[in-house]
């Protein structure tokens, strides 16, 4: 059997099919790792990661458009910056990030390192949220 430029077209874009059906059926079963503050390393860095923390300290950059929440979970603490897009979508939802302080809150964000210290950034507005 000989494979011609049509063959072979027809095998790339079946395969390419396959692939993308693939992906859409797995990509809502992909979850975001649970974790403990204590166990977050520099390993981590641009990994997206979920914690159950409860917000200690609430913080304003002094430009006033993004937000330093200090997150505990018991086992250790962790800076958590929410930037001025995602300021706006939860503002959007009738919350002020004020009212997270004291509160048990479910956080999903990156790891990154800012001047040698490990912090999360939220990855979106509605990551954030209040746990009972």
């Amino acid at each position: 059997m000989e494979i011609t430029d049509d063959k072979l077209l027809k095998i790339a874009l079946i395969t390419c099919l396959v692939g993308i059906i693939g992906l859409i059926i797995l990509t809502p079963t992909i979850e975001v790792k649970k974790v403990e503050i204590k166990d977050i390393t520099r390993a981590m860095i641009d990994e997206e990661v979920s914690v159950d923390c409860v917000v200690t300290d609430v913080a304003r950059s002094s430009s006033g458009s993004s937000y330093f929440l200090t997150i505990n979970d018991g086992t250790g603490q962790i800076q958590l910056i929410i930037f001025e897009n995602q300021v706006a979508e939860i503002q959007s939802n009738n919350f002020d990030i004020e009212d997270f302080k004291d509160r048990k809150v479910e956080v999903t964000g990156k790891i990154t390192e800012y001047k040698s210290d490990l912090e999360m950034i939220l990855s979106s507005g509605d990551r954030l949220k209040i746990r009972n």
